[in-house]
C-alpha cells in the first residue's frame, strides 16, 4: 500500500499512538488561537513604537480576526483537494514565515498586512487539524480525542494575554511572534514523523469562486461593520453590516441553488443534529470571546486592576476548563451528549448571572467562583457538540463539516464580541461615571447568548453514543 492511502490509525489498535497524533495537531491549533490575543497586552507597546494612535493600533488585532474568518470556510475544500496532511503542513509552514515578517515590521502597515498573512494561514489550523485527527481516529474514539483537542481553543483567549506579558516582560515586542517559530518547526518535525497520509476526496469537487467571493468577504465586512459601530462611525457602519448582511444572503441563495459543491452547503445546518450542534458552538464563541473582551476592561476600568492582574484572575475560567475537560474526557463515551452539553449551558448560565450583579462592588472570590464554574461548563459543550457531528458524518465529508464548524465558533467570537461592544458603548453612555454597572448591563446580552444555546442544546440526541 502506497504512503498516499495509508489506513486510519483506529485500524491499529494504538491509542498510545492516537493520543501523540492528537498532541502534535494540537501545536497547531494553540498557536493560531493563542495569536489571536497574544498581542492584547502589547498594544500599549506597539502605539508608542510605531507612533499611531489607539483606533490605528486595534488593526493589530483586527486584521487577524478577519483574516481567520475569511479563511476558515476555504479549509474543507483544500483538504478535500490536496489532502488534510499536507494542508495542514502547508498551513504551519505559511503561519511560521508569517510570524517571522510580523517580527521584521517596520511599520504599523506592515505589521498589519504580516498579521492578515497570519490569520490566513492560522484560519486554516483548526478547521483542518480536527478532521485529520476525527478521520484517523474512526468514529468509536472520536470523542474521546476531541475532549482533549477542544479545551486549547478555550484556554487561548486566557492564555494569551498571559503568555504576552510574560514574553513582555523579559524581552521586545517581536518575540511576541517569534515564540511560534521553534513550536511551529517542532509541530512539523513531528507531523512528517507520526500524522499519516489522508488521501485527497475522491471526485474532488471543483473550487466554489462564487461562494468564496461572498461567504468569506460577507463574514468580514459584517464583522468590520460591527466594529465601526462599536467606534461610532455611522455610515462606515451601515454600509458594513448592510453589504455583509447581503453578501451572506447572497451565499445561502448560491448554496441552496448550486448544482456544484457549495464551499459550506446550507443543508447542512438542517439536518439533525448539525443545526442545533451549530447554534450550540456559534453562541459558546461569542460567551467565551465575548466574556474575554468585557471582563478585563471592567477589571482594570471599573475594579482598579492592572493588566497583567486582569490576565491573572482569567486564569480561573482556564483551570476550569482544564477540569472540565478531563470530566468530559472520562464521560463522553458514557453519557448522552444532550445531558452533557445542557449541563454545561447550564453551568455557563450560573457562572455568567453574578457578573450581571457587577455594580454592587462583586468580591473578587465571587469572581474567581464563577470564572472557574463557567470554564467547567464551557468544556462541557464543545467537545461534546464536535462528537455528535463527527461521530455521525461520513469520512468523506469530515473536512467540510469541520469547516463549518469552526467557522460558527469563530463567527461567533468575532460577531459576539463586536455585538458585545456596540452594547457597551452604548451603555456607558447611558450609565456615565457608573462604570462597573454599564458593564453589568452588557452582561445581560451574554446571559441571553446562554438562553439561546439551551434553547438549541434541547434539540440534541438524548441517546448515548455507540460504544466501537
Amino acid at each position: 500500500m502506497s504512503r498516499d492511502t495509508a489506513p486510519p490509525v483506529e485500524r491499529d489498535g494504538s491509542d498510545r499512538r492516537l493520543l501523540g497524533i492528537a498532541f502534535v495537531l494540537v501545536l497547531g491549533t494553540f498557536m493560531a488561537t493563542v495569536d489571536a490575543t497574544i498581542v492584547a497586552v502589547a498594544l500599549d507597546t506597539l502605539t508608542a513604537e510605531f507612533d499611531a494612535s489607539v483606533a490605528d493600533i486595534q488593526w493589530v488585532t483586527t486584521a487577524y480576526l478577519l483574516a481567520v474568518v475569511a479563511a476558515v470556510p476555504v479549509s474543507g475544500w483544500l483538504a478535500d483537494r490536496f489532502g488534510g496532511r499536507r494542508v495542514w503542513l502547508v498551513a504551519v509552514g505559511g503561519f511560521l514565515a508569517a510570524s517571522a515578517l510580523c517580527a521584521l515590521a517596520w511599520s504599523l502597515p506592515s505589521l498589519i498586512a504580516f498579521r492578515v498573512l497570519q490569520g490566513l494561514t492560522g484560519g486554516l489550523l483548526p478547521a483542518t487539524g480536527q478532521a485529520l485527527l476525527a478521520r484517523v481516529a474512526g468514529p468509536g474514539r472520536t470523542g474521546r480525542v476531541i475532549s482533549v483537542v477542544a479545551v486549547v481553543p478555550l484556554l487561548a483567549p486566557v492564555l494569551g494575554p498571559l503568555i504576552g506579558g510574560a514574553i513582555l516582560g523579559v524581552a521586545p515586542w517581536p518575540w511576541l511572534f517569534l515564540v511560534n517559530l521553534p513550536i511551529g518547526a517542532v509541530a512539523i518535525l513531528l507531523a512528517r514523523r507520526r500524522v499519516p497520509v489522508v488521501p485527497p476526496a475522491p471526485g474532488r469537487a471543483a473550487f466554489d469562486l462564487r461562494g468564496a467571493l461572498l461567504l468569506s468577504p460577507g463574514l468580514a465586512v459584517l464583522v468590520l461593520g460591527l466594529t465601526e459601530v462599536a467606534h461610532g462611525r455611522g455610515l462606515p457602519a451601515a454600509v458594513g453590516v448592510t453589504a455583509g448582511a447581503l453578501m451572506l444572503v447572497g451565499f445561502t441563495v448560491h448554496g441552496l441553488r448550486t448544482r456544484r459543491t457549495p464551499l459550506i452547503d446550507p443543508r447542512l445546518f438542517t439536518r439533525p443534529p448539525f443545526g442545533a450542534a451549530a447554534l450550540a458552538l456559534l453562541v459558546l464563541g461569542a460567551s467565551v470571546f465575548g466574556t474575554t473582551f468585557l471582563l478585563p476592561l471592567y477589571l482594570q476600568a471599573g475594579h482598579g486592576l492592572s493588566a497583567p492582574g486582569a490576565g491573572l484572575v482569567l486564569a480561573f475560567q482556564g483551570a476550569g476548563a482544564v477540569a472540565g475537560s478531563v470530566l468530559v474526557n472520562r464521560t463522553i463515551d458514557t453519557v448522552a451528549p444532550r445531558t452533557l452539553v445542557v449541563t454545561g449551558v447550564v453551568l455557563i448560565l450560573v457562572g455568567t448571572i453574578p457578573f450581571t450583579q457587577l455594580g454592587h462592588d462583586l468580591p473578587d472570590a465571587v469572581i474567581a467562583a464563577s470564572l472557574v464554574i463557567r470554564g467547567l461548563g464551557m468544556a462541557m459543550i464543545g467537545a461534546p457538540v464536535m462528537n455528535i457531528v463527527y461521530s455521525r458524518v461520513e469520512p468523506a465529508l469530515l473536512p467540510r463539516a469541520a469547516g463549518a464548524l469552526n467557522l460558527l465558533n469563530t463567527v461567533g467570537g468575532s460577531v459576539g464580541t463586536a455585538l458585545l461592544a456596540v452594547v457597551l458603548h452604548g451603555r456607558l453612555d447611558a450609565r456615565g461615571a457608573d462604570i462597573p454597572q454599564a458593564f453589568a448591563d452588557t452582561f445581560w446580552w451574554v446571559l441571553g447568548f446562554c438562553l439561546i444555546a439551551a434553547a438549541g442544546a434541547t434539540r440534541l440526541p438524548r441517546t448515548r453514543p455507540r460504544r466501537t
